[in-house]
């Protein structure tokens, strides 16, 4: 009986052993392919780069269209919960910065997430987003700061502008001018991936 209890227990911990490690990507509409297939979102590109690079790893998206940064930090705890990530991927703020919301609260969302997430024993990517200057410098620079600020305090690894390939290239957009088309998702892939793939560890 002890033998069997013994195989039970080595067959247990290869399975578990098995068991793919988590990247999860806490974000908004640019992460949740908005207006796309899901399949061409810059996060389904990712996960299969993810795949064929590191095949003991898998991405899960819980990025919802129009979230903002409370929404994040509402939501989570239950994400901790639900995927056990090894990695969180943040790419929160955008619909904080379009309302004009108060830069403290966006920060205080931030960090609630980021220390939840460190908590729970996973690495933090953090990536940023820039304003058009019609916000002012004030804020659109305090919104920027916001990132870095939190990434240096809270040791995360940041990625300060998400569409930094694409901002200048209107073809790149849909026709709201905020959605990148399926055509710019590989490059905001390529410009995600070099972050991400060191704390692939």
């Amino acid at each position: 009986m002890t033998a069997l209890l013994m195989a039970l227990a080595l067959l247990a911990g290869v399975v578990q052993a098995a068991e793919p490690r988590t990247v999860l990507v806490l974000g908004d509409s640019l992460s949740a392919a908005y207006g796309l297939a899901p399949e061409q979102g810059w996060v389904a590109l990712t996960a299969d780069k993810l795949r064929e690079r590191h095949p003991g790893w898998r991405v899960a998206n819980a990025s919802v269209s129009g979230e903002t940064t409370a929404g994040g930090a509402s939501r989570i705890a239950g994400e901790l919960a639900r995927h056990r990530p090894a990695v969180v991927v943040v790419e929160l703020g955008a619909n904080d910065g379009l309302r004009g919301l108060p830069l403290a609260h966006t920060r205080d969302n931030l960090e609630k997430i980021i220390v939840a997430s460190r908590e729970a024993g996973a690495q933090v990517l953090l990536i940023g987003m820039r304003l058009p200057p019609n916000f002012g410098p004030q804020y659109t620079q305090g919104f920027e700061r916001n990132y870095v600020e939190l990434a240096a305090e809270h040791d995360a690894a940041l990625l300060p502008f998400l569409l930094e390939p694409i901002a200048t290239d209107r073809d790149a957009f849909q026709a709201d001018n905020l959605h990148p088309v399926a055509e710019a998702q590989p490059r905001l892939r390529d410009h995600v991936w070099p972050a991400l793939e060191p704390l692939l560890k």
